[in-house]
């Protein structure tokens, strides 16, 4: 599959229904998968969440028909699938920076959110190493800071760096790193967190299911071969295979300066 191809056909169709209520299965079903993953891949391949994109393409066009014709805003806010004018009215003015009644008189306002194009000629070939493990319940405890998909790169190493400065000497290092996206499919926020397996009173417990993960280790802990392998798994790997993403929290299993990289699968 070129995950590429079925992107571009994504957005062509989200293109084509702006004016309508867009139904993510269908989405997910244009790239072979479920919503879940697809919205995944979409937010890790873009920096930002489908749903952000689509609110912020829809903006954009309101924002010429407003300039272009004479429709009430009112009827604007429809067209775009706004419940109501004031809902409608407080995104624009958040997105143009301008109130809608106002846009005829400074149309320099404007902003122009593009649409996107994935380019279809990037070379997928490559073979990545894995395997299927079931794990039980999981419970760990640790601490979490709030990133997003453009900073977490910076953000990760900056929270161990300040984690083993506090934690090191009374706990040693953290055995997990974890990254949250449930829930948070409308922002570009989640959360990422260091956990350790032993019970630490004054951190939070976090209780992961039993559940099947793909596994790839990574003979590195840097962050960068980390963020590497995690953009290549959703990139080029699940797009390849048959394997759905379950809402849990991806795992980084730190030992023996080896990284092990777990995915939550379906069954």
């Amino acid at each position: 599959m070129n995950i590429y191809k079925n992107l571009n056909e994504l957005i062509e169709y989200i293109e084509e229904n702006l004016e309508e209520n867009i139904d993510y299965n269908e989405l997910a079903k244009i790239i072979g998968t479920n919503e879940y993953t697809m919205r995944r891949i979409f937010s890790l391949l873009t920096d930002v969440p489908i749903s952000e994109y689509i609110r912020n393409r829809r903006l954009s066009n309101a924002g010429f028909d407003l300039y272009n014709s004479n429709e009430k805003i009112v009827d604007i806010a429809v067209k775009y699938q706004y419940d109501n004018a004031t809902s409608f009215s407080r995104a624009f003015e958040k997105f143009h920076g301008i109130k809608p009644s106002n846009i005829k008189k400074h149309p320099e306002k404007l902003k122009i959110y593009t649409k996107l194009k994935f380019n279809e000629n990037i070379n997928e070939n490559s073979s990545i190493e894995y395997s299927i493990i079931s794990l039980d319940e999981i419970k760990l405890w640790g601490k979490g800071i709030k990133t997003t998909y453009s900073t977490i790169k910076q953000d990760a190493p900056n929270f161990w760096i300040k984690m083993n400065k506090k934690y090191e000497k009374k706990y040693g290092l953290g055995d997990y790193g974890l990254t949250f996206y449930e829930a948070r499919f409308d922002s570009p926020n989640f959360e990422y967190w260091i956990a350790y397996e032993k019970e630490i009173k004054e951190f939070k417990k976090i209780v992961i299911p039993k559940s099947k993960w793909i596994s790839f280790k990574l003979d590195s802990q840097e962050p960068i071969d980390i963020h590497k392998l995690t953009r290549e798994f959703y990139e080029k790997f699940i797009p390849s295979s048959k394997f759905k993403i379950r809402p849990l929290p991806e795992l980084e299993y730190y030992t023996d300066n080896m990284t092990e990289l777990l995915f939550p699968i379906e069954d």
